[in-house]
C-alpha cells in the first residue's frame, strides 16, 4: 500500500506535506494562528473597561451592576488570597474533567457497539431521541433526589450533558465513511477488524471531535447549574453566594473564571484535534496556493 502511495504521489509536492511541514517550509516555524491569539481578550477587556469609565462618569445605569475590569483584578486578587479562587478552580476542573472523560468514553463505546449492531441501533435511537432534548436542568433535581448532594450527581449529570453530542456524532461520522474506501479496503484484502480500524475509525474522529466540542460548553453549563444547587465549592457556587451577600464583584469574578477555564479546555481540545488530525487540510486557505 505504501508502494503504491509513493508511486501515486510526487515526493516533493507541497501540497501533500502536512501542514505543519508546510509551516516549516514557508517561514521556518510554526504559523502564529496556531498560537493562542490573545488579541480577542484584550480588545474584549479594553473596551469593556472604557464602557464602565464612561458608564461611571454619566451614571447611564448603576455603576456597581457593571464594574471595570480593573476593580474586577483588585477584588479577584482580594478573594484569592482568602483561597477560595484556587480551590473552586479545582473542585470545577476535577467535576468537569471527570464527568466529560467518562460520558465521551462511553458514547464512543456505545457508537462502536451500534456500528457493530444494527439491531441495537434500532433499540437505541428512539430512546434517544426521546431523552436527548432533556435539558441538565430539568434532570438535576431528580439526581439530587436519586443520588443526594454529594460528587456523584453532579458528575454524572455532565457525563449525561457530554453524552448525547458525542454519541451523534459519533455515530454519524461512522455512518458517512464512503462506501469507496470501505470497498477498496476489502478488495485489498483487508480483513472486517482492519477495515474497522483502519478505515472507519479514522474516518469517524472528525466527527468525534465535533461531537466533543458541542458537548464542552454544555458540560460547563451543568457544571455550574450543578454548583449553583447543592456544592459548597466550585464556580457556581460563588456565583450563589455572591448573590445571597450581594456582592456583584465576586459575582463578576467567578463569570470570568468560567469563561478562562472554558477557554482553556476548549484549546486543549482544539491542540488534540490538530495532533490527531494533522494530516487534514481544507478549507479555502488549502485550496488556493500562495
Amino acid at each position: 500500500m505504501s508502494e503504491l502511495q509513493s508511486a501515486a504521489v510526487p515526493q516533493k509536492d507541497a501540497a501533500v506535506l502536512p501542514p505543519k511541514s508546510q509551516a516549516l517550509r514557508k517561514g521556518g516555524r510554526p504559523s502564529a494562528a496556531t498560537g493562542w491569539n490573545m488579541a480577542p481578550y484584550v480588545l474584549f477587556f479594553a473596551v469593556w473597561e472604557i464602557f464602565s469609565r464612561v458608564n461611571g462618569s454619566l451614571a447611564l445605569f448603576n455603576p456597581l451592576f457593571l464594574p471595570a475590569p480593573s476593580v474586577l483584578v483588585i477584588e479577584g486578587w482580594a478573594l484569592a488570597k482568602t483561597g477560595v479562587v484556587a480551590d473552586s478552580l479545582f473542585s470545577s476542573s476535577i467535576r468537569i474533567a471527570a464527568g466529560f472523560m467518562i460520558g465521551s468514553v462511553l458514547a464512543v463505546a456505545l457508537a462502536v457497539l451500534m456500528v457493530k449492531f444494527s439491531r441495537l441501533e434500532r433499540w437505541i435511537s428512539p430512546v434517544l431521541t426521546l431523552v436527548s432534548p432533556i435539558p441538565a436542568l430539568a434532570l438535576l433535581p431528580l439526581f439530587i433526589i436519586w443520588f443526594g448532594i454529594g460528587e456523584f450527581p453532579k458528575v454524572l449529570l455532565i457525563a449525561w450533558t457530554t453524552f448525547v453530542p458525542v454519541l451523534v456524532n459519533t455515530l454519524d461520522g461512522f455512518k458517512s465513511v464512503p462506501s469507496t474506501l470501505i470497498r477498496s479496503a476489502l478488495s485489498l484484502g483487508a480483513s472486517e477488524r482492519q477495515v474497522f480500524t483502519r478505515v472507519m475509525i479514522p474516518s469517524a474522529v472528525p466527527n468525534l471531535l465535533i461531537g466533543a466540542q458541542i458537548s464542552l460548553g454544555l458540560s460547563f453549563s451543568a457544571l455550574i447549574v450543578a454548583e449553583m444547587m447543592g456544592a459548597d465549592s466550585g464556580l457556581g457556587y460563588i456565583i450563589v453566594d455572591a448573590r445571597n451577600y450581594f456582592k456583584i464583584t465576586n459575582m463578576f469574578v467567578a463569570i470570568i473564571l468560567i469563561g478562562m477555564e472554558y477557554s482553556l479546555f476548549s484549546f486543549l481540545l482544539k491542540l488534540l484535534e490538530r495532533r490527531v488530525l494533522a494530516w487534514r487540510k481544507g478549507g479555502m486557505s488549502g485550496a488556493v496556493e500562495k
